[in-house]
Order: structure tokens, then C-alpha cells, then sequence
């Protein structure tokens, strides 16, 4: 059993949101670090993002699809670790501002089909170059759709898009929460 966090104002997103699939990355060592930085596999964000996260969820279950999270609320702590490794804020963010991820305000997700496997997209998660980016124009017409669908729904319920990561989105108020660093 996973202890309850201090940091009261966060949320599990799977208690709030039907049928989230969760691949949190930095459970594993299957990220850009190949470390493991988080000792459990939760997605803990503010509990009107999670709020509206489920109101995303529901709008793609509708259309046969779904989400799958690659990472939520992240601890102070790791940013720092993270920017140890990649100094570049196209695609971690200097943790002497704080990151979105550290308020509990900023999702990284995609798109998965019915049977919780993901929709093919330009890039994979956490790949740092152009094909990242939201404006890329390569690769397939149904990965750009996909990261088109994926941009349009999360947009109509309160998200904004990182320039340089498809996957990444923040809550339009991200700036009113405070920074944590409570471990996961």
C-alpha cells in the first residue's frame, strides 16, 4: 500500500478519471534518464485538472479511445535531476523556476485505441528533437491526425500544448499552484 501524500492538495487521477491507463515512465527506466526517479507509479495532479482530465476521457471514450499518462505531478527533486542531464528548456524546464509537473498542473499523455494500445504518433514519448514538436510536418497523415486530435480535445477542456513536446500539456492556471517536491 502506497502511503498518502503530504502534499493535500493533489490528487489520484485514477480515482477521478475512468479507465486511465497509466505508463508512468519515470516508475521505470524506460525514459530519457534510464533511471528509475519516481519509487511508485502514480499520477497525482490538482483535483480540478484531474476533473477536467476526466472530462477529456470521456469525450474520447465516446470516439472508441482513451489516454494513457506517461507522467503527471513531479517532485522538485527529480526536475533538478532531470535538468542535471538535459540544461535545455525546450524540453525540461529549469528547476529554479519550477515545472509545470511540479505543481500538480501538467500532463504528459497520448492516445490509446480500445484496447489500450497507443495510437502511432510523430515521435515517441520523450524523444527530444523536431519530431516532437507540435508543428513538425513529417511523418504519417494519421500520426499528425493523431496529434491533431490529441492537441483539439485536450485544448477544449482548459489544456495548452508545449511547443516542442505533443505530449505534454498544461492546465491554463498552472501558475496558481505551488511547487512541490513530496516524493512519489
Amino acid at each position: 500500500m502506497i502511503a498518502p501524500l503530504v502534499f493535500a492538495t493533489l490528487v489520484d487521477a485514477t480515482t477521478i478519471v475512468p479507465r486511465l491507463k497509466l505508463d508512468i515512465r519515470y516508475a521505470t527506466t524506460a525514459n530519457f534518464t534510464h533511471q528509475r526517479l519516481y519509487a511508485h507509479a502514480r499520477c497525482l495532479l490538482q483535483d480540478d485538472v484531474a476533473r477536467r482530465l476526466a472530462e477529456v476521457q470521456r469525450e474520447l471514450r465516446a470516439r472508441g479511445l482513451g489516454l494513457v499518462i506517461y507522467d503527471c505531478y513531479r517532485p522538485l527533486s527529480v526536475q533538478k535531476k532531470m535538468w542535471s542531464l538535459v540544461p535545455d528548456e525546450r524540453y525540461v524546464s529549469d528547476p529554479a523556476k519550477g515545472s509545470r509537473h511540479n505543481r500538480g498542473a501538467a500532463i504528459d499523455l497520448a492516445l490509446v485505441d480500445k484496447r489500450g494500445r497507443a495510437l502511432p504518433m510523430p515521435s515517441a514519448y520523450d524523444e527530444f528533437t523536431e519530431r516532437a514538436h507540435r508543428d513538425f510536418t513529417g511523418g504519417t497523415e494519421s500520426q499528425r491526425a493523431n496529434r491533431a486530435l490529441l492537441d483539439e480535445t485536450m485544448s477544449r477542456h482548459g489544456f495548452v500544448g508545449l511547443p516542442t513536446e505533443w505530449w505534454h500539456f498544461d492546465a491554463v492556471e498552472w501558475q496558481t499552484y505551488p511547487i512541490g517536491d513530496e516524493p512519489l
